[in-house]
C-alpha cells in the first residue's frame, strides 16, 4: 500500500461528497434559496473563500460536507431563506444530493463495463474441471449447461454478483435454485456447490456477452437495482441483529478497504477498475443511507416536508432544528465510535 493509493482512495471518497453537496447547492441556488457555505470536509477549515454571498471551504476531516442555506433549522426574515421557498422547491433540494450520488453510480457502472473484459451472464457455461479432465464440481448434479439462474433461496438473481452474494451471504449447506431451462421455469432443490479442488463455492463458469450499447445499458441498471438492493438487505441484516457493530465501517475503514483492494491489483486496468468498482458501490450506499428517514439525515428532512405539504404548515423551526440537531449529535457519536474502531482494526492488523 502507497501513500500514492491512500491519498487516491481520499480523494475518490471526497469527490463522492462533493458531487452530493453539490447537488443540493445547484438546486437550491436555482431555486433561489441563498447558500451560505459550501463546504468539503468537516472541521477546522485548510482553505476558504468568499465568493459572492456564499462561502466555499475545505475542511481537515474528509468525514463529509454540508451545503448550509440561510434559514435551514431556524426562523429568518430573508425572503431568500430555506424556509420561506415553497414546500416542493424545499423537496427538490433536500432529495438532489442523494440523487446527484446514485446518478454518478450508475455513470461508475457504465465506466466499469468500459473497463471489464466482458459483460457477465447469469446463464451456466460450463463447469470446472481439473488439469485431466475430471469434474470437481458438485452442483453439476443438479444445473446443466445453459440454465439461467431466476432466484437462489427465494433472492431474485439480476446478475452474476447477486449469484455470488446470495451463494456466500446464506449461511446453509444447500440452497434452493430456481433456473430458467429451454424456456420453462425448474425448481431445484437442496443443491450444493462446492469446488472440490478450491473447496470454494462456485463451480462453474457463466458465459459473457458482447459489449454492445444495449447489452451494456441493460447489464448498468440491472447493476445498479442489485447494489442498491444489497444495501437494504444489509441495513435490514443489520437492524435484526445478523450484523453487530463491530460489522460497520466509517470513512477510515472505506478507504483503507479501498487502499488494500486497489493495491492488491496489478495493472493499471485492474486497479481501475477495482476502484470504480468500489467507488459505485460507496457513492450508491451514500445516496441511500441519507434517504433513510432518520433526523438531520436527508430523508429525515424530506419527513417533516412532506409532513408539512399535507398539513399545509410548517412545523416550528425551534421544535424541527431541535429533532435534527439531537440526530445529528447522535450520528456524529456514532461515527467517532466507529472511527476509532476502524483505527484500532488496522494496528491490530
Amino acid at each position: 500500500m502507497t501513500i500514492l493509493t491512500v491519498i487516491a482512495a481520499i480523494l475518490c471518497f471526497g469527490i463522492i461528497i462533493m458531487i452530493h453537496e453539490a447537488g443540493h447547492f445547484f438546486v437550491a441556488k436555482k431555486s433561489g434559496i441563498r447558500v451560505l457555505e459550501f463546504s468539503i470536509g468537516m472541521g477546522p477549515a485548510i482553505f476558504s473563500k468568499q465568493k459572492g454571498e456564499t462561502k466555499y471551504s475545505l475542511r481537515a476531516l474528509p468525514i463529509g460536507g454540508y451545503c448550509a442555506m440561510e434559514g435551514e433549522d431556524e426562523n429568518s426574515d430573508d425572503p431568500r431563506a430555506f424556509r420561506k421557498a415553497p414546500v416542493w422547491k424545499r423537496m427538490l433540494v433536500t432529495v438532489a444530493g442523494a440523487t446527484m450520488n446514485l446518478i454518478l453510480g450508475l455513470i461508475l457502472i457504465i465506466a466499469t463495463v468500459g473497463l471489464d473484459t466482458a459483460i457477465y451472464s447469469t446463464t451456466v457455461a460450463d463447469f470446472f474441471t481439473d488439469a485431466d479432465g475430471s469434474d470437481v464440481s458438485t452442483s453439476s448434479q443438479w444445473l446443466q449447461e445453459g440454465d439461467r439462474f431466476l432466484r437462489i433461496n427465494g433472492l431474485k438473481i439480476f446478475t452474476a454478483q447477486d449469484i455470488s452474494y446470495a451463494l456466500q451471504n446464506d449461511d446453509c449447506d444447500t440452497f434452493t435454485v430456481v433456473v430458467e431451462r429451454e424456456g420453462e421455469e425448474v425448481t431445484l432443490e437442496n443443491v450444493q456447490f462446492l469446488n472440490k479442488k478450491t473447496n470454494g463455492l462456485l463451480d462453474f463458469r457463466v458465459y459473457g456477452l458482447k459489449k454492445t450499447v444495449p447489452n451494456t445499458f441493460r447489464y448498468t441498471f440491472k447493476q445498479f437495482a442489485s447494489t442498491a438492493r444489497l444495501i437494504w438487505i444489509s441495513l435490514r441484516d443489520l437492524i435484526r441483529g445478523k450484523y453487530g457493530f463491530h460489522d460497520l465501517s466509517g470513512v477510515v475503514g472505506i478507504i483503507d478497504s479501498t487502499t488494500e483492494v486497489v493495491a492488491e491489483q496489478e495493472t493499471l486496468r485492474e486497479k481501475a477498475l477495482a476502484l470504480f468498482e468500489l467507488m459505485s458501490f460507496i457513492t450508491i450506499n451514500v445516496g441511500i443511507f441519507n434517504l433513510i428517514p432518520f433526523p438531520a439525515l436527508d430523508g429525515g428532512r424530506l419527513v417533516f416536508l412532506i409532513i408539512e405539504a399535507i398539513r399545509r404548515k410548517p412545523i416550528p423551526a425551534r421544535v424541527e432544528g431541535m429533532i435534527h440537531f439531537v440526530g445529528l449529535a447522535a450520528l456524529m457519536v456514532l461515527m467517532v465510535a466507529v472511527t476509532f474502531q476502524d483505527v484500532f482494526k488496522i494496528f491490530q492488523r
